[in-house]
């Protein structure tokens, strides 16, 4: 009895199965006749899959959060690296020889970074809100979509210059001062797509300020010798991957009254960018030289000199999606460009040592000289 009540069991199941699926079968069938999509076949469940992007994170946040987030441009970190990355150089090129960089510094300068592109990203939205409106790429950023009012916007603000100053703090006075005359460029940058064609270079500007604090933070004041040929390199980077950045825009920014390089350069859009190439390969040449460089520093040089060139034969500026692509990977440059820096001092490690041997050789030599005379 139990045996054939379970037989009669199994075969209710794998009647109500069958049954099952000849439903899901004939009801593909008349979606797709109806140029429907067919219904999701049953099955397991399956959770979104875990994502540690940026993006994610954000969107993972609480949802009164997210607005501020997207208007720090969180969800979109490439800006702060390439905010970030400037900084880098300079702290490592200021490093004892032998040594790795001040990771103190480096976490310092890395959480000032996020505020001040925060900070930067609020007052261009403030003062772009009525643009952005028109623009599609930029219809939905927080204050643009309502989302978040001027006067939120400008509180948000005060606290984010407010933790930025607090980081500012840490360091020496001449890096205080130097850090504060900062502010003015991040302020009138946004204004600058009004009155000229050159906003990229107001840009890098403000965003290679770093190459300057960053060696100061940790020499106590600017060697313009190694410096200034370092800020002079930043800001034909940022020259570079702005105007690549301006080129999704063009038509929004040409119906709207808005300039750019983008605008300016037009088809010499490559001409321009491999002349900013070369002036910016000879400005790190210099500052590597003017520091005691070695060659690890100089393969970097190299090999930054090598994607530039492929990054501007291959970029289409009439595609948006490859103009982002070429943009985004500008991070890579200033990646390699430290560690070259980082290996390039440790590779310095050296020179004392064999300094050290040929002097006590040549004193040696001279002792043995002595006494031959002497005898």
């Amino acid at each position: 009895m139990m045996a054939s009540g379970r037989l009669g069991l199994a075969r209710g199941v794998l009647a109500g199965l069958r049954r099952r699926q000849t439903l899901v079968v004939r009801a593909s069938c008349a979606a797709t006749s109806l140029g429907r999509p067919p219904p999701p076949v049953p099955g397991p469940s399956r959770g979104r899959p875990l994502s540690l992007s940026a993006a994610a994170i954000v969107s993972a946040a609480p949802r009164p959060l997210q607005p501020y987030l997207r208007l720090m441009r969180l969800d979109k970190p490439i800006g702060t690296w390439l905010l970030y990355l400037p900084c880098t150089w300079s702290i490592g090129l200021a490093a004892e020889p032998g040594c790795f960089p001040d990771w103190y510094m480096l976490s310092l300068f890395g959480t000032g970074a996020i505020l001040m592109r925060g900070a930067g990203c609020t007052i261009n939205d403030m003062w772009d809100q009525d643009y952005d409106k028109k623009v599609t790429r930029t219809a939905n950023r927080p204050i643009a979509a309502g989302d978040i009012s001027t006067f939120q916007s400008l509180v948000f603000l005060g606290g984010q210059l407010s933790l930025a100053l607090c980081v500012l703090l840490c360091l020496n006075c001449y890096s205080i001062a130097l850090g504060a005359a900062s502010l003015s460029l991040v302020v009138i940058y946004p204004l600058m797509k009004r009155i000229t064609y050159w906003p990229q270079l107001a840009l890098g500007l403000t965003f290679n300020w770093g190459a300057l604090l960053g060696w100061s933070a940790i020499k106590g004041s600017c060697d313009v010798s190694v410096c200034l040929p370092l800020y002079l390199s930043g800001v034909m980077w940022t020259l570079i991957y702005d105007t690549i950045y301006a080129h999704q825009d063009k038509r929004d920014d040409a119906l709207i009254g808005l300039k750019s390089t983008a605008l300016r350069f037009k088809e010499d859009t490559k001409l321009w960018l491999s002349g900013f190439s070369v002036v910016m390969l000879g400005g790190l040449t210099l500052a590597g030289l003017n520091c005691d460089q070695t060659a690890p520093y100089y393969a970097a040089v190299a090999a930054i000199g090598a994607h530039l060139a492929h990054q501007i034969c291959t970029l289409d500026i009439h595609k948006p999606e490859d103009c982002w692509d070429k943009f985004t990977s500008n991070r890579t440059i200033g990646i390699v460009l430290f560690i070259g820096i980082i290996l390039g001092n440790l590779w310095k490690e050296k020179k004392p040592k064999e300094s050290r041997e040929n002097g006590d050789r040549d004193l040696g030599n001279q002792q043995m000289k002595f006494r031959n005379v002497s005898d």
